[in-house]
């Protein structure tokens, strides 16, 4: 059972446990949501990619007694947008955001209270609350497909999303997507079999070939 942070990556790497036969259940409920999940021991593997500005970390401060980190891959998170929109396209992140948020009829989606790029997107806009923040999707996938069909002109996604959508892609920050496990669980067969995937080859040559950098 995995419960956590979404990533397009994770799709790789589970797509060998399914040739299988084995089972995996995964929910997307964010960042924090996945690591509540795992203090509680309701799941096996929590993903997650939490920025501590403290220690200038990724992930490993915010694991507690009875969890240890597992690396994944590093992704690159930014702004979306329609590559016709003079708003975003030639700008840096920073002054594209203050573009939009100068505009009122430029239409935000976030995402989902929890997620690690929820989290991103509030520092980036500090106090603002800008029309479509109450918007919030699960998933990465969902944001690249607000911005596609018009119903938002910006959001915050990860690069791989972006290029598959053909949205035009703004580097904000690259970040680690790693795993809380629960340690108590790491020896059942299930979680073996994920581990074993992970550091394979084939995992990591299909991560590369999607857009991100394994750990």
């Amino acid at each position: 059972v995995i419960i956590g942070s979404h990533c397009t990556g994770l799709d790789r790497v589970l797509a060998p446990l399914a040739d299988e036969g084995r089972a995996v259940r995964t929910l997307a409920v964010g960042s924090l949501g996945g690591l509540a999940a795992a203090k509680r021991g309701e799941c096996d593997l929590a993903p997650i990619h939490l920025f501590d500005p403290r220690s200038d970390s990724y992930n490993e401060p915010f694991l507690t007694e009875g969890l240890e980190l597992v690396p994944g891959w590093r992704r690159m998170q930014g702004i979306v947008f329609r590559e016709s929109d003079p708003r975003f396209a030639g700008r840096s992140a920073d002054d594209a955001v203050a573009a939009a948020l100068a505009d009122p009829d430029c239409l935000m989606v976030n995402r989902n209270q929890g997620a690690g790029t929820r989290i991103l997107i509030d520092r980036l806009l500090g106090t603002a609350r800008p029309d479509g923040y109450w918007n919030q999707p699960k998933s990465h996938n969902a944001v690249a497909a607000a911005v596609v069909q018009g119903r938002a002109d910006w959001g915050v996604t990860i690069a791989p999303v972006a290029k598959a959508a053909g949205l035009g892609f703004l580097p904000l920050a690259e970040e680690a997507y790693d795993f809380a496990l629960v340690t108590a669980r790491r020896d059942r067969p299930a979680v073996q079999a994920f581990l074993a995937a992970l550091a394979s080859p084939a995992a990591r040559a299909a991560l590369k070939e999607a857009g991100f950098r394994p750990a």
